[in-house]
């Protein structure tokens, strides 16, 4: 960012370079209690990343690192803790306590971070051990302290550990759902990160299941907004039941030896020259995953004394939230049914807001204080959340 313009000069994306410690939080944390070098080999990944970055932004730019003058971290409380080195065994036990909540600012040249020696690097504070300051950056994004319309609204930012927040008569309550990788693509047969190739929309036309893929290639696996259509499309059909089995009998479902699957591509109409399918292995981790989404929605709903059709707003954020079809979504009952035009669909809302912190004093002072206003509800305590996940598991 230009600090005097505000102008975004460049920007990029990369994996998780801590994925071949774990390919999830949880895995990683584990990973971090194995050794006492292991926490400190996490940190350097990140840090390691995150200067590779700067010396692409300053080649592009033809700038010096020097030039870097402050910094913005936002990331859920665990990554905030491995950047900060700060340790993250108790994150992975109950009560699952963060080491601070506080905003951190922190000196670039303790950490490694190749930018300006002087240079400061803010984090905004976290909320609970798996809520951390990229919901905060989240809410100052969506501009949480500028709603004046009184109505209540829900905003969730859907990963791996999906976060959500319900502001209602003046209080803000976020629970956090263990939903799984399933809507990234993982832990499905056939699931793949949204890349070209991938089996993004699946509709429902005339009876016949048509399929549209990322920069329209032959497809070679599918990602989680097609996984969501094609069973929100199956089940219009009534190819999938209520409960997740396929209908015996119906086209293109047929057995082996894992049990129940769905013909989605043909070999021959494929990229690969394989098969892309659903099974019924598919369709249960997304079961689960919705299930968790659906009960943390309806536990907030409840804590709040509010109906869903009193939502002026359902503010969906995240790189999945930017491509799901909203229509898809509450067919499966991942959503509930509320008017189509109440959904707004914000893309990187933590990138958003980490930007306004980097820019504005006063943006870090609202996230503080929205973080200081947050009622955290824990869902493994909640006598009603298991009731409702059971529930939620149905189509």
């Amino acid at each position: 960012m230009d600090l005097e313009t505000g102008e975004t000069l460049a920007q990029r994306g990369l994996m998780n370079p801590q994925i071949a410690c774990g390919e999830d939080v949880i895995s990683r944390i584990s990973y971090a209690s194995r050794s006492g070098e292991a926490p400190q080999q996490l940190q350097r990944r990140v840090i390691e990343a995150l200067n590779q970055i700067v010396r692409e932004f300053c080649s592009d730019l033809a700038i010096s690192p020097e030039q870097i003058v402050e910094m913005t971290v936002a990331g859920n409380t665990a990554m905030h803790h491995f950047f900060a080195g700060l340790p993250v065994q108790q994150l992975g036990m109950a009560p699952y306590l963060p080491a601070t909540i506080a905003p951190l600012q922190l000196a670039a040249r303790d950490l490694g971070i190749e930018i300006a020696p002087g240079a400061s690097i803010y984090t905004p504070p976290n909320i609970a051990g798996y809520v951390g300051g990229d919901h905060v950056a989240m809410l100052v994004g969506i501009g949480v302290g500028s709603h004046n319309s009184g109505l209540p609204f829900l905003a969730i930012d859907i990963g791996t550990n999906t976060e959500l927040t319900l502001s209602v008569h003046g209080r803000l309550l976020t629970c956090s759902c263990a939903s799984g990788p399933a809507f990234e693509g993982a832990h499905t047969r056939h699931g793949m990160r949204a890349a070209p190739g991938a089996i993004e929309r699946v509709l429902l036309d005339h009876g016949a299941i048509q399929i549209y893929t990322i920069e329209r290639r032959l497809p070679i696996g599918i990602c989680g907004s097609g996984i969501l259509d094609a069973i929100a499309a199956l089940l219009e059909a009534g190819v999938l039941e209520s409960r997740g089995n396929f209908r015996k009998g119906a086209e293109r479902v047929r057995q082996n030896s894992g049990g129940d699957e769905y013909l989605l591509v043909s070999a021959e109409n494929s990229g690969s020259g394989s098969e892309i399918v659903l099974t019924r292995q598919d369709i249960s981790e997304i079961q689960f995953a919705k299930a968790a989404i659906r009960a943390g929605i309806e536990v907030l709903l409840e804590v709040g004394g509010v109906d869903a059709s009193a939502l002026g707003e359902f503010i969906i954020a995240g790189a999945f939230g930017s491509y799901l079809d909203v229509q898809s979504a509450m067919r499966i009952g991942l959503f509930p049914k509320i008017p189509l035009g109440s959904f707004r669909q914000v893309g990187n809302a933590v990138g958003i807001g980490a930007r306004q912190m980097l820019l504005s004093g006063s943006q870090r002072r609202l996230g503080e204080s929205l973080a200081k206003r947050v009622e955290y509800i824990e869902l493994a305590t909640h006598p009603h959340f298991q009731d409702k996940f059971a529930q939620s598991l149905f189509f």
